[in-house]
């Protein structure tokens, strides 16, 4: 069966795409017509543009940090004068903090998440939204977790950033619907990325990882790519300021 090229003429920006949730979702993007700029200050994001190159499709990679806000600012403008369009954006760049209980976490660690988990996804909506608005409309999808809907123990800098990341799904979601800009998010629960699956290798890890999951799983970066497809999609046309979670029924359980 042909593959669908349903973002044939459309072009994406995608943040953090070096690996794992981003490579995945900017491959399927390429695989079904679209053209894919990536921002990431991982230089491996070259691999994935040129991975898309050799299937025959086009893609870009700009430097950036996306905590930084002119950094942010240019790649919206490197984007835009390169590929002559931006209509869908995937802000997925983040990180993770380091294991520590609440009174134990550095104020550093606190910062660092905060800047790129919440802060970058507040600058890459800025200006996506203000570009957007003058070009008349598009698709944003942010990255959240189901760290943003619930509270896993000895992680409260990503906890704080990822509920921080649905309200402003809502927030951004809310104000820009009638101006033909769709906001929304995914929330994944546990997904083999290439760091999660070093952690899934210890029996031990695995249990309190995948304890809770009544899918007994964990999630690909291939699951978790689909829904954003889905929701940068004219199919998603009257999806906004909606989280989709997408965690094997972990919340639920």
């Amino acid at each position: 069966m042909a593959q669908e090229k349903d973002f044939e003429g459309k072009v994406v920006l995608i943040t953090g795409a070096a690996s794992g949730i981003g490579e995945a979702t900017a491959l399927k993007f390429a695989e079904r017509g679209a053209k894919v700029a990536i921002g990431d200050i991982n230089e491996d994001s070259e691999k994935v543009v040129q991975q898309i190159k050799d299937n025959g499709g086009d893609a870009v990679f700009f430097k950036t940090d996306v905590s930084n806000a002119d950094q942010v600012k240019a790649l919206i403008e490197k984007t835009s004068d390169h590929f002559g369009q931006i209509d869908c954006a995937f802000n997925n760049a983040g990180i993770l903090p380091k294991i520590a209980s609440f009174i134990e976490t550095a104020e550093e660690d606190f910062d660092k998440t905060i800047a790129v988990d919440l802060k970058g996804v507040f600058l890459c909506l800025k200006y996506e939204l203000e570009y957007m608005m003058k070009e008349g409309g598009g698709s944003i999808v942010n990255t959240a977790s189901v760290a943003g809907l619930i509270a896993d123990p000895d992680m409260s800098p990503y906890v704080a950033a990822k509920h921080g990341v649905v309200g402003l799904t809502k927030a951004a979601g809310i104000e820009y619907a009638d101006k033909g800009i769709r906001v929304n998010a995914v929330a994944p629960g546990v997904t083999a990325t290439p760091l999660a699956k070093e952690k899934l290798e210890d029996p031990q890890i695995r249990e309190e990882m995948i304890g809770n999951v009544p899918a007994d799983r964990a999630a690909t970066p291939d699951e978790i790519a689909e829904t954003v497809l889905y929701l940068s999609s004219d199919k998603a046309s009257f999806v906004m300021a909606q989280t989709y979670v997408i965690d094997g029924g972990q919340i639920a359980h």
